[in-house]
């Protein structure tokens, strides 16, 4: 498909592709824009998809008429349309560009318990939501609507908060048709709903019940209808869809607030009683600016809680931390500490049957024996890998090699959506640059084989890897040898056909547990693919984010054998491969206490270790 932009063809590439929608493909132009790509009927992510192949068609049918329309001018928080990109006669609307916000994190990773524990203060998130509030109320005042407004279509530069995908805004004659499941205002269902998809226009109101659901989540790492319905009389279970009918919120007695989320209490009376309001007794409107500019977080010196309430909701002033026991037994489970720190642990794994991690405190990143690695206040813009005694660090399009008594080694390295490509394993590092993947070797850095550049995921474990792309119409597997060099590629994988919003793996022996965060059609979907080093597909499964299975976390997993181990807020799980299906062969309700769904699992030679927020803990299962 040929585009044009002011007169001139462009070359879409697609190793300059920056993300990727369920709607369209982003690529970076080179001179400060960036393109907007609307995918047509024939994309390949449509592939046997007629629903999606003609809600495509009518989309680019309706902007057409509705991208030269667009009102001007809108706040300056907003990135909207700059130049349309057309076909060669300049008749059919084919994208737009618009500007690149460089440096940018969505909004959605606010509301990540582990970003934030690496360095983003709460009055940081206050702040975001201030200048979200006055960008919102200016378009209101405009008379338009976002629609869609959602923690991945908001992008965040150092406190400024702006709104992208506003081609999807609602304005005039035009009406904003898609939506996010978590950010749907349910006023918006009408009386018979047939699941949660709206059957009422967006408006002012819808927009602020999403507002009010973005900083909900990016405060406490928890919306309203999160965690878990556990009914304490003889009643089932809600579906998500009854949990939202009925306003079955975390306010209710009967849902299980999640671990891994910061406590209702650390917000001020004022604030939840309006949330409370908002998702338990519908009131709507604006959302109070003065509840914003009031907010004021401290960190309780005795607990560590950072809070914005006039004293401290975990514990009494005077109060000093108490240490856990060393060893704690309950049921079948013996539990043994192996670590606690003030701070925070932020990286772990393992080799050779050895736990090794990373954590911070007082002003430094240290190792597992206390030695200092980087001195400095946390920042959650760095990614960590562990080898031995040598500590990686990227940022960016670099990584770091530091290790102790010699300068540190720096490395250039592609950095898709922003995420330095390099992994390791006992024995070597290897990371993506320059359209190849590279290994370090005795005389240097050896190429193992070409990947897309600026575009491949990269995971290794002590055996194998595994490497992917999904740029633009082109989407790519490979596994190679740890030792070896070459890659197979050519993988056939269930590939998700919305917006790609996190990966990750683990590995066993032959075995890669791939596992993906996909938002489409409104919801956020977990993919787990099982691989063999052979780059077979041996196995998949699918869970909604956030349902509370062992699929609804991406992270938190372990292999052993041909099992896996996943921690949830109930207890571990273990799952096999059994005939092509991966399912739940036994859970193990006396670790509930030494685990949540946001712990991170290690199998070690003296069995499972747990690594917690604070703690690294190990599990022995009588």
């Amino acid at each position: 498909m040929d585009v044009y932009l002011e007169g001139k063809k462009l070359r879409v590439d697609p190793s300059r592709a920056l993300g990727k929608g369920g709607e369209a493909d982003v690529f970076d132009l080179g001179d400060g824009r960036v393109l907007k790509l609307f995918k047509p009927p024939e994309h390949p992510d449509y592939d046997a998809q007629p629903e999606q192949q003609a809600a495509a068609r009518a989309r680019l049918a309706e902007h057409q008429h509705k991208l030269p329309a667009f009102p001007r001018p809108l706040p300056p928080r907003v990135v909207s349309p700059q130049t349309l990109a057309t076909d060669r006669r300049g008749k059919e609307v084919r994208g737009y560009a618009m500007r690149k916000l460089e440096g940018a994190e969505p909004l959605r990773r606010f509301g990540d318990p582990a970003f934030r524990r690496a360095g983003v203060p709460s009055s940081r998130v206050a702040a975001i939501f201030r200048e979200l509030h006055r960008t919102l109320g200016a378009l209101h005042g405009g008379g338009v609507v976002v629609g869609d407004f959602n923690d991945l279509n908001i992008l965040v530069i150092g406190d400024d908060a702006w709104l992208i995908d506003a081609d999807s805004f609602q304005f005039g004659p035009y009406l904003s048709t898609v939506f996010t499941e978590r950010f749907l205002d349910p006023l918006r269902l009408g009386r018979q709903p047939q699941g949660l998809s709206p059957s009422r226009p967006a408006s002012a109101d819808s927009d602020w019940y999403a507002f009010s659901v973005a900083l909900m989540q990016s405060l406490l790492g928890v919306g309203p209808y999160g965690g878990i319905h556990r009914p304490r009389a003889s009643g089932l279970k809600a579906t998500p869809t009854a949990r939202v009918l009925q306003r079955l919120t975390v306010f209710h007695p009967d849902v299980q607030y999640p671990k891994p989320a910061t406590p209702l209490g650390v917000l001020p009376d004022e604030l939840l009683h309006r949330l409370h309001r908002v998702f338990v007794e519908d009131e709507r409107g604006a959302f109070p600016l003065p509840l914003l500019d009031a907010l004021r977080f401290t960190v309780c010196a005795s607990c560590g809680v950072e809070h914005a309430r006039a004293s401290c909701p975990t514990c009494r002033p005077s109060a000093t931390r108490t240490a856990t026991p060393v060893t704690t037994v309950r049921g079948q489970v013996v539990a043994t500490r192996l670590f606690t720190t003030e701070g925070v642990l932020l990286h772990a794994c393992v080799e050779d049957g050895t736990a090794r991690w990373l954590f911070h405190e007082r002003g430094a990143y240290r190792r597992e024996d206390g030695s200092v690695v980087l001195q400095g206040p946390l920042n959650p813009a760095l990614h960590w890998a562990l080898q031995g005694g040598s500590t990686l660090v990227g940022q960016g399009a670099e990584f770091a090699v530091l290790e102790p008594g010699r300068p540190p080694e720096r490395l250039g390295v592609d950095a898709p959506e922003q995420r330095p490509a390099f992994a390791t394993n006992a024995r070597h590092r290897y990371w993506a640059q320059g359209g190849a993947l590279w290994r370090d070797g005795t005389f240097g850095p050896e190429r193992l084989g070409e990947v897309l550049e600026g575009q491949t995921r990269l995971f290794v474990g002590p055996r194998f890897g595994l490497g992917f792309h999904r740029a633009g119409a082109l989407r790519g597997a490979f596994v190679f040898d740890a030792e070896r060099p070459g890659l197979k590629d050519g993988l056939t994988l269930p590939w998700p056909s919305g917006r790609l919003v996190d990966a990750e793996a683990v590995f066993e022996g032959a075995v890669c547990w791939l596992f993906l965060a996909e938002e489409t059609g409104g919801r956020t979907v977990h993919h787990c693919v099982v691989l063999g080093a052979d780059g077979v597909m041996r196995a998949s499964a699918t869970a909604e984010a956030g349902d509370g299975s062992w699929l609804g976390t991406l992270r938190g997993k372990c292999a052993a054998g041909e099992a896996l181990f996943a921690a949830t807020d109930s207890g571990l799980v273990r799952v096999e491969v059994r005939q092509g299906r991966v399912e739940v062969v036994r859970e193990f309700p006396d670790t509930e206490p030494f685990v949540d769904a946001d712990s991170r699992l290690l199998l070690t030679r003296q069995g499972l270790v747990v690594v917690g927020r604070h703690e690294v803990t190990a599990l022995r299962m009588t």
